[in-house]
């Protein structure tokens, strides 16, 4: 143990520190996982910390929003985490591995290139596993009250008598 380091391991701060340094998601430790730039971190309970942290890849290659913060896209997919759906999951993100390494990539996760990602998506679009998650998104990402801003959406109009005296005619992006 060197003498920076705490007899429990890795300070929070340490810990953040370093995956700032490293940019990315990472696996630190039994079902925990956090981001590079520290905006997420998440504790999985049935699928594999990797898994997840694919999972979230995956949910922004499939719908990318270069303004929407990864931690939305956490909470689209952090449904899958659950007994039922762990195994599926875990076998389509090992099909989404085989097809990374079929590119010359280690996994999916480490292809670094959101072209290439894209290629690998194209291949299995058609799968049972692919259509379940982008199906999913539709609703687990787009649902999120906190994404609304992002996209200009004010939300429902409805208990304000509907959209024609809210904005119906405010198009400006024409």
């Amino acid at each position: 143990m060197s003498k920076t380091q705490s007899p429990r391991g890795l300070t929070r701060r340490e810990l953040l520190s370093q995956t700032t340094a490293l940019g990315a998601s990472f696996v630190v430790g039994a079902g925990f996982i956090a981001s590079g730039d520290a905006a997420w971190a998440m504790e999985t309970t049935s699928l594999k910390p990797e898994t997840f942290a694919t999972l979230v890849q995956l949910a922004r290659d499939i719908y990318p929003h270069d303004k929407v913060g990864d931690e939305y896209y956490v909470v689209a997919v952090k449904g899958y985490d659950t007994a039922d759906a762990a195994p599926g999951i875990e076998a389509g993100i090992a099909a989404l591995n085989a097809a990374a390494q079929g590119m010359g990539n280690a996994s999916y996760l480490d292809t670094a290139w959101e072209r290439d990602r894209v290629d690998i998506l194209r291949g299995m679009e058609n799968s049972a596993f692919f259509q379940q998650i982008r199906g999913g998104l539709v609703t687990g990402l787009y649902n999120q009250k906190a994404v609304w801003p992002i996209f200009g959406y004010e939300g429902s109009s409805f208990e304000f008598g509907g959209y024609i005296d809210r904005g119906f005619n405010d198009i400006n992006w024409l």
